[in-house]
């Protein structure tokens, strides 16, 4: 675990980030390379990767926001914050988090407002279906604009973008985020004191401080890295070569990706709203398998009709 990978002149940069945009530079360098070679723009590409990074990043916040299960505390933050609760020791009330420590309830409060809480990407909080819904909102206007085949780009998408959320999620390792269940299998990771796998396990009541070793967790975030770029492989490698309509890799990207995610869903424990059994990445999975379903009704080549005698 690393949160800030380095500092260059006193500024540091987050580990997280610092993947998330490696990984969008990779995925658009390939998209750029595969448009020049079937004959389109790469330079359409290009715009097209920046546009998606900077709306995917807002709308992968948004979605937190109102779909992780911390809207009302972002609500609270601004209005009352003594009615947000920080599960975290005394000693890092008064002295990481600066807060106010409430001896009755044993929690910390905030002590200022702060009406932009939400908007404060960089202090984590990003679901990456959001981001894929916010990219692909840029995608549809701007393709459309420059007059760029829509489905030709969607089929590079379904290779470029899980090669990119491979790195995001290397992030998330770094960063000690999106952590799996408790596990004794021999390639479980412990995190260092105060991870968020060490403060979880803490109000989980399996771990006796915060200011201790997680207990050996599934490593998800290699595992959603490892089948993204299984998916990515399969996508470029056996699906485009084979596919009979452009939208086709896309598609099967869509649901490559939701089955994975929804496997994955079941290890991870780490905070995530949702429904019922079902968290909000599962239920968007879902409706990412109907439209990968809608695609191949709507763009697969139909069969000729057979001539009646």
């Amino acid at each position: 675990m690393r949160p800030e990978l380095f500092r260059l002149e006193g500024v540091g940069f987050p580990a997280y980030f610092v993947m998330l945009l490696s990984g969008f530079f990779i995925a658009t360098a390939l998209g750029a390379m595969w448009a020049k070679r079937i004959g389109q723009n790469p330079d359409v590409i290009v715009d097209l990767g920046l546009a998606m990074l900077l709306s995917g990043v807002a709308a992968s916040r948004i979605f937190h926001v109102f779909f992780d299960g911390h809207f009302m505390d972002y609500v609270h933050i601004c209005t009352d914050p003594s009615k947000v609760d920080w599960l975290v020791t005394r000693a890092e009330c008064a002295g990481r988090y600066k807060g106010h420590w409430d001896v009755a309830a044993g929690v910390c409060h905030p002590v200022e407002t702060n009406c932009f809480a939400w908007a404060e990407f960089w202090a984590g909080g990003l679901t990456y279906y959001g981001g894929f819904i916010g990219a692909s909102l840029a995608a549809i206007v701007l393709l459309k604009r420059d007059k760029f085949p829509f489905w030709k780009a969607a089929d590079m998408a379904g290779f470029c973008v899980p090669v990119g959320l491979a790195f995001g999620r290397m992030g998330c390792l770094l960063a000690g985020c999106c952590f799996g269940a408790e596990s004794s299998v021999p390639w479980a990771l412990s995190f260092p004191p105060q991870s968020p796998a060490s403060e979880a396990q803490w109000k989980a009541h399996t771990l006796a401080n915060p200011a201790a070793w997680s207990n050996p967790v599934h490593p998800t975030q290699i595992y959603e890295a490892a089948a993204s770029l299984a998916i990515a492989a399969f996508c470029l490698y056996y699906v485009h070569p084979r596919k009979r309509y452009d939208g086709q890799v896309f598609a099967a990207f869509l649901v490559l990706y939701a089955v994975a995610r929804a496997g994955l869903e079941i290890l991870r424990r780490d905070d995530r709203g949702g429904i019922s059994f079902l968290s909000t990445s599962q239920i968007v999975g879902v409706l990412c398998v109907i439209a990968a379903v809608v695609i191949h009704q709507l763009r697969a080549p139909k069969p000729p009709a057979k001539e009646t005698a």
